[in-house]
């Protein structure tokens, strides 16, 4: 079992924070082939245009960014424990 936090989302789905991900594809790649997921990447639209990706942690550990680049982009961001 994994536990994903989704920050800046709210209840279900919306909110400021990166809510867009593909969970069914996580699932899948666990069930199927065995692969738990270590991240998965959220991305949050603005009038239909992609403007922000974040990786999702599985918990305890959350997305903390690396210093360097954009941080709109997620592969500039490390899940590390607190």
């Amino acid at each position: 079992m994994r536990l994903f936090m989704v920050p800046g989302m709210t209840h279900c789905a919306g909110g400021d924070g990166t809510s867009a991900f593909d969970m069914l594809k996580a699932l899948e790649q666990w069930v199927e082939q065995g692969q738990a997921p270590a991240r998965i990447v959220a991305s949050r639209f603005a009038n239909d245009k992609l403007v922000r990706t974040r990786p999702l942690c599985p918990y305890p550990q959350i997305a903390r960014y690396s210093g360097s680049g954009s941080t709109d982009d997620e592969a500039n961001f490390a899940c590390q424990t607190p």
